[in-house]
């Protein structure tokens, strides 16, 4: 008789997370997985396989969460372009902790097609929203009419990544807001 779990796995998910986002993949070795899950190294490969299908569920977990994110703060304010600016300040103020998505993008590319599938539904989840809102915008006349609505998603979602990047290069919180505000007004 198999003996049940003595962990949660979300709580280990979660985790394995935050080693991820301090040190990537190549960098975190089992052993340091194993200390900070709180686990033994035959739970973590019990559970979740290996290191590699653990770092896709926790790039997996980490994506969502961040996207539901996002798409709630895309949610307020009285216009869309709120939405759109609460969206880009939530991210300024999260900017001081690492990003996982960026950093696995940053550390893989496209050169791996799992990870790759993750990354992309997550961006189409975030792009349709941003897209959405963008054009609720432009009825407003929040946003200019002349602006190609997709390029202008394209623009938002490449400025998350910017200022998260921005982030981890040591810019201050100050400069990241600038960051945020610049591509606010280049909408107009």
């Amino acid at each position: 008789m198999a003996r049940p779990k003595e962990f949660d796995e979300m709580t280990a998910l979660d985790a394995a997370i935050g080693v991820f986002r301090d040190k990537g993949y190549a960098a975190t070795s089992a052993s340091t997985l194993v200390d900070a899950l709180h686990i033994g190294r035959q739970s973590l490969y019990d559970t979740f396989g290996d290191k590699w299908r653990l770092y896709l569920e926790a790039v997996r977990r980490y994506a969502a969460q961040e996207t539901d994110a996002h798409l709630a703060a895309l949610k307020t304010g009285p216009r869309a372009l709120d939405g759109i600016e609460a969206m880009l300040m939530r991210v300024v103020a999260t900017a001081s902790e690492t990003c996982l998505g960026v950093g696995s993008i940053c550390e893989f590319g496209t050169t791996q097609p799992e990870l790759t599938k993750i990354h992309e539904a997550a961006g189409l989840r975030l792009h349709s929203a941003v897209l959405e809102r963008v054009r609720s915008a432009q009825s407003e006349g929040s946003i200019a009419s002349v602006i190609d609505p997709e390029q202008a998603a394209q623009f938002l979602t490449a400025n998350i990544a910017a200022i998260r990047v921005a982030a981890r290069a040591g810019s201050r919180a100050e400069d990241l807001s600038a960051l945020a505000r610049l591509a606010l007004r280049g909408l107009r």
